[in-house]
């Protein structure tokens, strides 16, 4: 059998190989009978899965759009949007950019779910650790595009070595239970470890393998000391029973000997409502399936405009848009293109606008800040809002 991945490469998907047929069909039609015509269309999601999301994976749709001879304005990577709101405007003829429509929407829509979905967790855990750990849960292609997308959103590491390479960051993670079960006992396991790693990789304590969590996270505070900076309870949920109350009595006990700085991670079924649920307790959480395979974003692409006349198909609203923000208390307003809004309603301050240029005549003019720059932002923005509408 042939060695390969299911997946499309770059060239693939700049030849419209991944598109739907049916934007092949229609770009035959229009050339044949002329009707090419100049548009604007515009990206937005008419509704959101939660009361606002992050917009991720600009860079990628830059990259499928440059040399085209079309110009785009879009909201930055990283910035937080509402219902209803466009993130993106390409201005072209129809032919030389509607085939794409498929690949854009890709881009952007998982980009922007897994984000989103990230930064709810990191807003749920405050100032606690949030590592994306759900490559597992996805097709290792895509990894670091999910890990990316997940550490602009807010988590404070990634554990997939590739996707670290990416972000210019340390990959993170504890220890795997195929390790335990090897050595036989946790604690040869834990002075292993010890043993073997380097001393800059912090020493967590996987302790739900064979005994009770509390009785491990105490042989492991004794054995390894001062070394040890936490332990990770990854408990099935057919032994979890009350989880916070098991959380409670390994806090409790290891405070009780003089091991209050040996901090307690949990991993397995974590999303935002259990964060919020175990975070009294809990100093970290490795979040997998939920952030991996996060709903997505249901963006559409719609032409607003025809040769510069309002148009769209019923249920949109036509012509081009922009997105008016006031920084200082995160509220927006949605304006017709050439109309500009200048005050804030609710506090008077300036507003700026959020769809800036960033491809001209299909040369690429906006350069994206560095991941690092990206989730500090998302992380500046999130603090203005609250989770959920109660």
């Amino acid at each position: 059998m042939d060695k390969k991945l299911f997946i499309a490469n770059w060239e693939e998907i700049k030849e419209g190989k991944v598109s739907d047929v049916y934007f092949h069909r229609a770009k035959e039609i229009i050339l044949k009978k002329g009707l090419d015509k100049r548009v604007k269309m515009e990206v937005r999601a008419g509704h959101l899965p939660y009361p606002w999301a992050v917009f991720c994976g600009l860079p990628e749709v830059l990259n499928l759009l440059e040399d085209l001879p079309v110009n785009v304005w879009a909201m930055e990577e990283g910035t937080v949007f509402f219902e209803d709101e466009p993130v993106l405007l390409i201005e072209g003829n129809y032919s030389e950019f509607g085939v794409f429509e498929t690949a854009l929407l890709g881009f952007l829509c998982q980009s922007s779910g897994i984000s989103t979905k990230a930064a709810r967790c990191k807003k749920a855990a405050g100032d606690k650790i949030v590592l994306s750990f759900g490559a597992r849960r996805i097709h290792p292609a895509i990894s670091p595009m999910v890990e990316r997308s997940a550490f602009i959103g807010g988590c404070d590491g990634v554990a997939v070595v590739k996707s670290a390479e990416i972000l210019g960051e340390k990959p993170v993670g504890t220890m795997p239970h195929a390790l335990i079960l090897l050595a036989g006992d946790e604690i040869e396991a834990f002075l292993a470890f010890d043993e073997i790693m380097e001393e800059d990789i912090l020493r967590i304590a996987l302790v739900d393998t064979f005994g009770d969590e509390k009785f491990v996270s105490l042989k492991a505070a004794e054995s390894l000391g001062k070394k040890l900076y936490g332990v990770r309870l990854d408990t099935p949920s057919s032994r979890r029973g009350d989880f916070l109350r098991i959380l409670e009595e390994v806090r409790w006990e290891l405070n009780l000997r003089g091991y209050s700085w040996v901090k307690i991670f949990v991993s397995g079924g974590i999303d935002e409502y259990k964060i919020m649920e175990l975070n009294p307790l809990a100093d970290g959480y490795g979040v997998g399936t939920s952030i991996a395979n996060a709903p997505v974003i249901d963006f559409s692409l719609d032409i607003v405009e025809i040769e510069e006349k309002p148009i769209a198909k019923k249920g949109k609203k036509s012509g081009a848009k922009q997105v008016w923000r006031c920084w200082d208390c995160l509220k927006d307003r949605v304006s017709p293109w050439k109309e500009k809004e200048e005050i804030c309603k609710n506090c008077g301050k300036n507003l700026s606008p959020l769809l800036i240029p960033v491809v001209q005549n299909g040369k690429i003019v906006y350069t994206p800040p560095s991941p690092q720059k990206l989730r500090e932002r998302v992380l500046g923005q999130i603090k203005k809002l609250k989770l959920d509408n109660d």
